[in-house]
């Protein structure tokens, strides 16, 4: 190789690190950080949580590919991992997404009540799992899920199995869970309708958040004011799609919200929220 080719090799190949410098940096520097993206999925649910100690956890992921599209403006290209899945519950709009999450990242676990449904998107999303032997764990009753150190899930709902039954009202078949993690709590809850949040009340497992991922896309089958006043979150995040054909969200529920002094973010207007 002549000299004169060789050494404008190593500039740019010297060039190429120093580029490369903050990316790296900025992913290392992030993984002693809690961090928690709600991300515009259109008209469903998907949050990803980045944990201090370097797993990325995926609640949910909407109806269709938007999720891998936001997931990879979040995630750098070389992590392909999620390294907990959980589908809160089986309705299209958060389970079809999860298909092509599973097509192109490697999932490590997933959580699932393993309630019956025949949708095209749960079978499919099932069968997939089943084919990769990803190991599946059923949330059959209150648990805490470890992390790392101060930093765990405490699932408060289902309270019983569902396992193999099948329920009139898929929304109250939700995964709810509390995260408690680098000294910030957020409530997770699916699609959760008012018939489980008053369980929920009469268990005496609720406490105060910071952070409430609203229910049911902020309808009015969710949020009733007990529960409102008993999470006092200071944050609310409604999960929505622009302009959807169900009118979410309730402007009840938005006024039950701004009576409390809560700060309200919408995917549908605010995009993806990030903390």
């Amino acid at each position: 190789m002549p000299q004169k080719l060789y050494k404008i090799l190593i500039t740019l190949a010297i060039i190429g690190i120093f580029l490369a410098l903050p990316v790296f940096w900025n992913a290392y520097s992030a993984e002693n950080n809690l961090e928690i993206a709600f991300l515009d999925v259109g008209q469903g649910d998907a949050s990803l949580i980045k944990t201090p100690f370097g797993q990325n956890i995926l609640i949910d992921g909407g109806a269709d590919y938007k999720v891998v599209n936001e997931l990879e403006k979040i995630l750098p290209w070389w992590d392909r991992t999620i390294d907990l899945m959980i589908l809160t519950h089986s309705h299209n709009d958060h389970v079809a997404g999860l298909i092509f999450v599973l097509e192109r990242y490697n999932v490590e676990k997933i959580f699932y009540t393993g309630v019956v449904h025949s949708a095209p998107a749960y079978l499919e999303w099932l069968k997939i799992i089943k084919a990769k032997n990803i190991p599946l764990i059923i949330m059959d009753r209150p648990q805490k899920i470890n992390f790392g150190d101060d930093c765990f899930f405490d699932v408060i709902y289902p309270r019983q199995s569902l396992l193999g039954k099948s329920v009139s009202n898929l929304n109250n078949s939700s995964i709810v869970a509390e995260l408690d993690c680098a000294n910030k709590t957020v409530l997770f809850t699916g699609d959760a309708e008012i018939e489980v949040e008053e369980e929920l009340i009469k268990a005496g497992v609720l406490n105060e958040v910071e952070i409430l991922k609203v229910g049911h896309h902020g309808s009015n089958t969710s949020s009733h004011q007990e529960f409102l006043e008993l999470v006092n979150p200071e944050k609310a995040i409604i999960s929505a799609g622009k302009d959807n054909k169900f009118g979410h969200p309730s402007l009840r529920i938005i006024k039950r919200l701004e009576r409390l002094g809560t700060e309200i973010l919408r995917t549908d207007t605010d995009g993806t929220i990030r903390f």
